[in-house]
């Protein structure tokens, strides 16, 4: 993303027109959890987020849940796209962000509107998900095809169906001899920027763009806007193929990604272990949990496409009250509860214990 203190200058306020919302606190979804027999919630307010839209399906999990214990706490989520809620959080417009990469370093020398002065929002890494590469092609259900050969399909090097390096990989699939249309995210995306930077560290010689959130010109292919737009032109086209996170694919055909000497299909528990196995961003400030994923391992039964949705909040709030309905809000979503009402909804890998109790850490110094 090309971020520019352009968009400081107003607040905005809805990115799209869904808004991710339980419309009726005192009814609780079928993901909701029961309510609980402790105390009654004393929050109360309304609280607005913004991001992700991979997330979105998880948020409406989170939302359920949290307005069954807080009844009188109002949650709103606008999925408009990772890129849209980092914007409308450094703005002042939401109270938090969900974020599927995080913050970046000329993003974090500029100014927060809803944290106090000279405090530095978190990146809190609360949802973990494959990325799937889709597809829609009659008569084939799944595919095994290396980074390079993904790489070729997206910056138009490979543009047929039954291009050699493709059936070679597939020997027992009926491909067709026709045109390839790819689909991309139009809009700033995490989600693009997560597939990028898979393709730029396993097929750095036939992608050579780099890492971005935004969509080259020169590498063509159909627009679509966030998670559902590309699904949505994947779904309803002909001989199509994208990325989206792999809760929304559905019944679309799906790629398994050579990996060492394997293919290995997406699941819940290869992307976990994906993160489990990759570091810290170094350099960090304190309270920052941003992690540095590793795409070029080759352990047996890891999924390296995989991305980290990030809770982006302030250590300290202008508005203290806004600062206890986040940390409320944000310690339900980490919670054990809270990430199996997600995986539920959404089909994500639930983090780990240890994860959380870092999580936790955080979330209790903010005020």
């Amino acid at each position: 993303m090309k971020f520019t203190k352009l968009g400081r200058t107003a607040v905005v306020a809805a990115a799209g027109a869904l808004l991710l919302s339980s419309c009726a606190a005192n009814e609780p979804a079928p993901n909701a959890a029961p309510e609980s027999e402790g105390p009654a919630s004393t929050l109360s307010g309304d609280l607005a987020g913004a991001g992700a839209s991979s997330m979105g399906a998880a948020q409406e999990a989170w939302i359920a849940g949290f307005q069954t214990e807080n009844p009188d706490v109002n949650v709103t989520y606008d999925p408009a796209g990772s890129g849209a809620g980092r914007e409308q959080f450094i703005a002042g417009g939401v109270a938090f962000a969900g974020s599927d990469s995080a913050l970046k370093d000329e993003e974090l020398a500029g100014e927060f509107a809803a944290c106090v002065a000279d405090t530095l929002p978190v990146d809190l890494p609360v949802y973990i998900s494959p990325i799937a590469v889709i597809f829609n092609v009659e008569g084939v259900d799944s595919l095994n095809l290396d980074s390079a050969t993904i790489a070729k399909i997206f910056s138009g090097q490979i543009t047929n169906w039954n291009d050699e390096a493709i059936v070679s990989q597939n020997p027992d699939a009926t491909l067709p001899d026709a045109t390839i249309t790819a689909v991309h995210r139009s809009d700033d995306s995490g989600t693009t920027e997560n597939f990028t930077e898979y393709l730029a560290a396993t097929a750095e010689t036939d992608w050579t763009e780099g890492v971005f959130e935004t969509w080259p010109a020169s590498y063509g292919g159909e627009g679509a806007q966030g998670t559902s737009g590309v699904v949505d032109a994947v779904t309803n086209g002909v001989n199509t193929i994208g990325y989206a996170d792999a809760s929304r694919a559905g019944d679309l055909g799906t790629v398994a990604l050579k990996v060492g000497e394997e293919y290995v299909p997406f699941t819940a528990e290869a992307a976990a272990a994906a993160v489990d196995a990759s570091p810290r961003v170094e350099g960090r400030h304190e309270g920052d949990l941003a992690v540095e994923l590793d795409r070029t391992t080759t352990e047996a039964g890891v999924y390296p496409l995989v991305l980290i949705s990030y809770a982006i909040a302030c250590t300290e709030y202008q508005d203290a009250a806004a600062g206890e309905l986040v940390k409320a809000y944000l310690t339900y979503v980490a919670s054990e509860e809270g990430q199996a009402a997600g995986q539920e909804n959404a089909g994500n890998a639930p983090i780990s214990d240890d994860l959380r109790e870092e999580i936790n850490a955080v979330l209790e110094t903010i005020k």
